[in-house]
């Protein structure tokens, strides 16, 4: 305990910290591996201690002893009682089943509590996953149950610690290249992380190198491997990357996306055609069955498509990296991600990583606009389904549009929306292009060559330009909708900014509002995760521009 410690640690496992405090940004960066910040208003941000956070935490290296010393170490009021053997209790259940290879008997869930066995061979969803009992201690499982029956057990609060290994796969060389550059530090350590681990995810910011990641994991499994993607632009950046970074040619990487069907030793295939589905049945599971793979690699694993997890649950033979800037998934599936593709094995900080001058430092802020009368009444007046796309469409945004690009002039500038037509109007009237969903990939790739080379400096773009489109150059960021309150999403735009600038300089992040609308709540929402990542964030009004 610390009385003047800048948290305040509730029996309801909650944490309220003072943000103010000068002992707030240590706190925060201790919290971050057992705990989910759930409100962030200005000056106090309310954490929460959650099951499958300590679980995560557990797997990932710590224990309740460190966990409990954090708390007391920047409490400012003696600790609960109560929580302490709580947080102990929930993180000791982590790993007291665990499912193993027999060597007579093949795959099998073992504990050395007995009681823990017989409970979960009563529970009705467990059940018919289990076969006979080998002795006191162990239970036979059927193979092609260790993906779901891992889901299973975590609902029912007994995470099973994965050990039966993995399948090599079929051999394929790959060895990193390391001509002028070298792994980082916390690269490698990712990489070294997940491979002692088996499976799991890797949690670094956008712009921090998690392709270097899945490339170093690629060297050390020597094997084939499936990247899944989210898009063919991504795809098409993991190839380049790949034959940039290791020996690789380009007759060893195929691509499996709309336009193409390539199966080669290393496959990179977009999550739209795995889950496409044809007469009702999912067309790409052959896809999963064509090659013997020693490695799947999950980009954006927080983007997952549902129908995936379903497919992944038959993969649990194969080792497995899911790559993300954030754990948040929106449709509540993180305990999927946590069963299915494995725990989080490596998590880095963004400050600690911009500190090191891995990611470009970052200003974040908040521009409010007013929305003209005749915008107003139309709003109050609209069904509730309707008010968020005017509030996020209002007219009041183009001024301030026109002055941020006015007062960045000549920096390599993002305009990101959701609506389509909303985008088309900006893009017309300040006469630049847009690239959305229905923009071919070879008209997007040109421009956003242009934009990387500098022959373009201003680019509309949707939600497409979310996920993992590499744009090193962009400073500027001027977000005008949003997918509702999506903290995933902030992630991602703010992500598109940070890579090192050639000149060191500072990116900027604007996000423009409509006032005492549903626009103004949903960014508070996404706002969520700058201040879990130690972003600071400041609200004007559209006039001080």
């Amino acid at each position: 305990m610390n009385f003047d410690g800048p948290m305040i640690v509730q029996s309801d496992k909650t944490i309220l910290l003072e943000i103010d405090h000068p002992r707030a940004g240590e706190a925060r960066a201790a919290l971050a591996p057992f705990a989910e910040l759930e409100r962030a208003p200005e000056h106090i941000h309310t954490y929460r201690i959650t099951p499958l956070a300590l679980w995560n935490a557990r797997a990932a290296g710590h224990d309740a002893e460190q966990v409990i010393h954090m708390l007391e170490t920047y409490s400012r009021f003696p600790v609960p009682q109560p929580l302490l053997v709580d947080i102990a209790e929930t993180m000791s259940r982590y790993g007291r089943v665990r499912l193993h290879k027999h060597p007579a008997h093949g795959l099998i869930l073992e504990s050395k509590e007995p009681a823990i066995l017989a409970e979960l061979q009563r529970h009705k969803k467990i059940k018919p996953m289990l076969g006979a009992a080998i002795d006191a201690e162990s239970i036979l499982v059927h193979p092609s149950e260790r993906g779901r029956l891992k889901q299973e057990l975590l609902k029912v609060g007994w995470p099973a610690e994965d050990l039966a290994g993995y399948v090599d796969g079929e051999a394929h060389p790959i060895s990193l290249v390391e001509d002028g550059w070298a792994l980082r530090d916390y690269q490698q350590y990712a990489a070294d992380s997940f491979w002692e681990g088996g499976s799991g995810v890797v949690v670094l910011p956008c712009g921090a190198g998690k392709t270097m990641v899945g490339a170093a994991s690629m060297a050390k499994a020597q094997a084939t491997t499936l990247i899944l993607v989210t898009n063919t632009v991504a795809g098409r950046q993991w190839r380049d990357e790949l034959l940039r970074r290791t020996t690789l040619t380009e007759e060893e990487i195929g691509e499996y996306s709309g336009e193409k069907k390539e199966i080669r030793p290393v496959t990179i295939a977009t999550y739209q055609v795995v889950t496409r589905k044809t007469k009702g049945e999912y067309r790409a599971l052959e896809l999963f069955d064509s090659c013997d793979w020693g490695l799947i690699i999950y980009d954006e694993v927080h983007l997952l498509p549902a129908p995936v997890f379903r497919m992944t649950s038959d993969l649990q033979s194969r080792r497995r990296l899911g790559l993300t800037a954030t754990l948040v998934r929106e449709d509540g599936r993180e305990g999927d991600v946590f069963s299915l593709i494995g725990p989080k094995r490596y998590d880095a900080p963004w400050k600690d990583l911009e500190a090191q001058g891995f990611i470009a430092t970052a200003e974040c802020t908040e521009v409010r606009v007013t929305m003209p009368d005749s915008e107003r009444m139309t709003y109050a007046t609209a069904e509730p389904a309707d008010r968020y796309r005017l509030a996020a469409s209002s007219a009041a945004k183009m001024p301030v549009i026109r002055r941020l690009l006015k007062r960045h002039a000549g920096m390599p500038t993002l305009i990101i929306g959701a609506y389509v037509d909303q985008l088309e109007e900006i893009g017309a009237e300040l006469d630049v292009p847009v690239i959305e969903g229905k923009t071919s990939n070879a008209k997007r790739e040109k421009l956003f060559e242009a934009f990387r080379t500098g022959q373009l400096d201003t680019l509309v773009v949707s939600k497409v330009a979310n996920f993992s489109v590499d744009l090193p150059e962009a400073a500027v960021a001027i977000q005008i909708s949003g997918t509702f309150g999506s903290r995933q999403e902030e992630a991602q735009r703010l992500g598109r900014l940070l890579r090192p600038k050639a000149d060191g300089g500072e990116a900027h992040f604007y996000t423009v509002v409509s006032r005492d609308t549903l626009d103004a709540e949903y960014a508070a929402h996404r706002q969520r995760f700058l201040a879990e990542q130690g972003y600071a964030y400041r609200i004007i009004d559209a006039e001080d521009i």
